[in-house]
């Protein structure tokens, strides 16, 4: 694929799309495109997160052992591991592809990059994570609330 390509998937992706296109012409430049076979896995559940992840294609069955076998699958345009392009983590889950699959692979160090050098995207995420963080509090007390009752 093309780096014109890359831009339009990553602008696909919600979070992403909030830098814009300048900034994720940059990303698509500095990040690696790499390649799974069926059964392949991207990552597993406790390996430290130094980045995320786009489905550029194919698809990842995502399994999160937390004692309810929960499964979700990422198929092209999910983004994995989000919080990873921001802070050190350790992965929740693991990946595996369930096709050929290929991802692009954004490394926080770029990502962080590309926020120091585009205040206004860097500003545009601050905001919606914390638009994001203020509707799971609000999500957890109603929750709480009704629990109660």
């Amino acid at each position: 694929m093309s780096i014109d390509d890359d831009v339009v998937l990553l602008e696909r992706v919600p979070t992403l799309r909030l830098l814009g296109a300048e900034a994720l012409r940059v990303l698509a430049i500095g990040a690696e495109q790499q390649q799974f076979a069926s059964g392949s896995i991207l990552f597993r559940a406790g390996d430290e997160a130094d980045g995320g992840y786009v489905v550029q294609e194919g698809s990842f069955r995502i399994h999160v052992p937390d004692g309810h076998d929960r499964e979700v699958v990422a198929e092209c345009g999910t983004l994995i591991g989000e919080l990873a392009l921001i802070v050190p983590i350790s992965r929740q889950a693991t990946a595996i592809a369930r096709e050929y699959s290929m991802v692009i692979r954004v490394s926080r160090t770029l990502f962080l990059r590309v926020l120091d050098s585009y205040p206004a995207a860097a500003h545009r995420l601050r905001d919606e994570l914390a638009n994001r963080t203020r509707q799971t509090t609000s999500d957890i007390l109603m929750a709480s609330a009704k629990l109660s009752s």
